[in-house]
């Protein structure tokens, strides 16, 4: 099982670099960054995990700008975005930071896409929030023709594009891996329809890893896939580490563990205890 960290990249945590070194010291496979574009001041959508929103969704910088210094400075750490709100984002100018970024790290991205629950601020985007998932699944095709192909076009419902040329191609063929969030069962399907990867948001809702990966591989032989094919991966939180013997034993692909937005001297110490665990479970 791989093991990943998760954070919102704030200017008062710690840095992206420092981390991303610190990660690939301790041997963490991944780093995944959060993205929100902003919080409107006269929110109504209820936060999934709670009353109150944590400033650090205020706060976030931006992913992509991130992952990039932190490719800078890692030779084998894969970088991932946990998760990229697409239905708020232009699918070919996504699509090229998605390559940049690629190249830049040498195929070490990971592209983890959502719907996002802030209806407030997709639609500040121009996005119907009733409309979104089919939206997303819409970007997330075109962004396949445009890696795919020298001479792409998609013609959907709500995104349409004749022949363009886009370069550069991402190093992983025939893309990064898609690992689609959402909560079971409709995230799910969305993983298995056209994602390499699934992320069911754990914390939200009632947490049965193993059930989730039954579900998965029930999904995979209806739509014609074969599982290994569809990575499950989970959020836990640092505080629960007695949660990663139960989540490898269940068969998920991937855990990541959630860092608080905090400096150096709250991060690096934790970051040594699940390096510490992460050792005694395969037997380091």
């Amino acid at each position: 099982m791989h093991v990943g960290v998760t954070i919102f990249p704030c200017q008062y945590a710690i840095g992206v670099t420092e981390l991303a070194v610190a990660l690939e010291e301790r041997s963490f496979e991944s780093l995944w960054l959060a993205e929100h574009s902003h919080i409107t001041v006269n929110r109504q959508s209820p936060w999934p995990g709670g009353d109150d929103l944590p400033q650090m969704y205020y706060d976030t910088l931006d992913p992509f700008a991130c992952l990039a210094a932190g490719a800078a400075v890692t030779d084998r750490l894969k970088l991932g975005t946990g998760i990229a709100l697409v239905v708020q984002r232009d699918p070919i100018h996504t699509a090229k930071e998605v390559a940049t970024i690629d190249v830049l790290s040498d195929g070490r991205f990971l592209f983890g896409v959502g719907a996002g629950w802030n209806l407030e601020e997709m639609a500040n985007h121009g996005t119907d929030p009733a409309r979104r998932f089919g939206l997303m699944r819409e970007r997330v095709e075109a962004m396949k023709a445009i890696w795919a192909a020298e001479e792409a076009e998609y013609h959907g419902e709500q995104v349409d594009f004749g022949p363009i040329v886009q370069n550069p191609k991402p190093v992983q063929k025939p893309h990064p891996p898609i690992h689609v969030g959402g909560v079971y069962p409709g995230g799910l399907r969305r993983a298995v329809r056209y994602g390499d990867g699934w992320m069911p948001i754990a914390g939200r809702g009632d947490s049965d890893p193993g059930g989730w990966v039954r579900a998965r591989d029930e999904e995979c032989a209806r739509a014609g896939r074969a599982p290994t094919e569809v990575e499950i991966s989970v959020y836990a939180a640092p505080q629960d580490p007695a949660r990663l013997a139960d989540l490898a034993e269940a068969g998920v692909d991937r855990v990541m563990f959630g860092l608080p937005p905090e400096g150096p001297e709250t991060v690096l110490p934790l970051l040594d205890r699940l390096a510490g665990l992460v050792g005694e479970l395969s037997g380091g």
